[in-house]
């Protein structure tokens, strides 16, 4: 048996799979234990787009800082 850490699914994965527990809840066809857990998931998922998109934009930050600094060195040049 594996003990492998569960694999984060990529944001548009989990964004899927996030617009599919919506729809399940808004149905209000699930037993409250069914809804329970679909909530429980949503904000798992919801934490874990979340986290994806701030590293994103840490990283476009960082890359239009780096942009910006590159162009200011070449002006100057």
């Amino acid at each position: 048996m594996s003990s492998k850490p569960d694999k984060k699914p990529d944001f548009e994965s989990a964004l899927s799979e996030l617009e599919g527990l919506v729809s399940k809840l808004e149905s209000g066809d699930l037993s409250l234990d069914q809804s329970l857990a679909c909530f429980k998931r949503g904000v798992e998922l919801t934490r874990h787009c979340q986290s994806v998109l701030d590293e994103a934009q840490k990283t476009v930050e960082l890359l239009a800082t780096n942009t910006d600094e590159q162009a200011g060195i070449e002006a100057s040049d």
